[in-house]
């Protein structure tokens, strides 16, 4: 009496060796991105001793409470710590959906707060870090700042071919460094948007129009980098990153911040202040107005749902 072996069919051996080969695939994927993640957190975190004076406690992201963050761009070359030439204060309130973002001018005089002079309000960044900026955003605007991001704008090259390039809408025709950059939607490499945001003394609006421009660029950067299609670079992403940007907020904040804020991020409102040029021995400044000073924390207060100040 012959014996009938029992045989699995032969596409179904196929299959379990396709779904093994699949599975061992994205395991190791999924240790690769989780390795290239926590190296580029470990080089991006930067804790500072630092308590805002215009807090009784610190901002709790688990509660959803609005928070501020100071954007920094620094160059920072060999041997130079460089100036913050772009600084913007981002405020985020979940409550309201809604992101605000005001570009501070560079050459803003206020008073640096630690120094004990009045100067331009990037000066802050050279005489004492994102400590010192912090401090002085927080006194000139009358709100608490929270969190710091330092981009080092060199790394801007790295960081955008890192994407695979950005796209960014062009309002003003003009030539810099070689390169035409004409009127509309045009796509940069990491080597073209460096110089895209260096452009200031040909464009009529000034540092204004230089800190738009590079606003651009780091939305564009966040948009790109947030798109599936980048998910496959992620190790180069993350080394970008890591060379080229620090920060104080840890990695379980940004747990919180990706669970609680991110609808904040759809709705963005740009905010400008204004002032006005003069030379002061032989130095140009930008002097904010008291009442368009007012103006502006008026809006980020309410944004930030403070408590109205009571004078005695």
């Amino acid at each position: 009496m012959s014996k009938t072996k029992s045989k699995k069919p032969k596409w179904l051996r196929i299959l379990t060796i396709v779904a093994l080969v699949l599975f061992i695939g994205v395991a190791i994927y999924g240790v690769t991105f989780y390795m290239s993640l926590s190296t580029a957190l470990k080089d991006i975190h930067e804790p500072i001793e630092r308590k805002s004076e215009k807090r009784t406690q610190e901002v709790t992201l688990q509660k959803k409470e609005p928070f501020s963050i100071l954007m920094l761009g620094v160059d920072e070359r060999e041997g130079d710590k460089g100036r913050s030439d772009t600084m913007i204060l981002i405020t985020v309130n979940p409550n309201q959906n809604s992101t605000k973002m005001l570009s501070i001018p560079r050459d803003t005089y206020t008073e640096i707060i630690g120094k004990g002079i009045n100067d331009k309000i990037n000066h802050a960044y050279a005489f004492g870090g994102p400590e010192m900026s912090m401090d002085s955003v927080e006194n000139f605007l009358d709100i608490p700042v929270d969190y710091f991001m330092k981009i080092n704008m060199e790394g801007f090259e790295e960081i955008v071919n890192a994407v695979g390039g950005i796209t960014v809408n062009n309002n003003l025709d003009f030539e810099y460094g070689g390169v035409h950059f004409p009127v509309g939607e045009i796509t940069l490499n990491g080597e073209d948007a460096l110089i895209y945001s260096r452009m200031r003394k040909e464009d009529p609006n000034g540092d204004f129009g230089r800190q738009q421009r590079q606003r651009m660029i780091i939305q564009g950067v966040i948009k790109k980098g947030a798109s599936l299609n980048s998910v496959t670079n992620f190790d180069s992403i993350f080394n970008a990153l890591g060379n080229n940007v620090k920060t104080n907020i840890s990695f379980s904040e940004m747990v919180d911040i990706q669970q609680n804020y991110k609808n904040a991020s759809q709705n963005i409102e740009h905010i400008t202040i204004s002032g006005t040029g003069t030379h002061m021995g032989g130095i140009y400044y930008l002097v904010v107005p008291d009442g368009e000073k007012n103006r502006v924390q008026s809006i980020l207060k309410n944004h930030l749902e403070l408590e109205p100040v009571v004078q005695e």
